[in-house]
């Protein structure tokens, strides 16, 4: 297993319900782990053999951020984990969100939520039946 992390993504999305907030964009930071799996083929031929694709998954993620409007930090961050565990090679994910100067005399308010593979078809399945 290898652990993928990407580190303080800053983008500008509408978080928040207050009046400011519904037409302000804010900055947001992201960060997120992602456990995988990485095959011998590719570690012995050094080509993007059957690996989780980071890129494309930040990208899905900036799309989601940039494009989206959410009154709450939980939501905002259920849909990124969401998104990477649409992947079936992310294993397990874990993703931070920072809201900058949210809190008056705090740097930053955050919130963190992880969830494997199996969690996440189990919670797809719950909610078919």
């Amino acid at each position: 297993m290898a652990r993928i992390k990407v580190k303080n993504l800053l983008l500008r999305t509408y978080i928040g319900f207050n009046p400011e907030e519904l037409v302000n964009k804010q900055d947001v930071v992201i960060n997120f782990e992602i456990e995988t799996e990485i095959s011998h083929q590719a570690l012995e031929v050094d080509e993007p053999v059957d690996i989780l694709d980071y890129k494309t998954i930040t990208k899905k993620v900036i799309a989601l951020v940039q494009d989206g409007r959410f009154k709450l930090l939980e939501v905002l961050t259920q849909k990124i984990l969401d998104l990477i565990l649409e992947d079936k090679k992310a294993k397990w994910a874990r993703v931070e969100v920072d809201k900058p100067h949210a809190l008056r005399f705090a740097e930053s308010v955050s919130l963190v939520m992880e969830r494997s593979q199996q969690s996440h078809t189990m919670t797809q399945s719950h909610g078919m039946t």
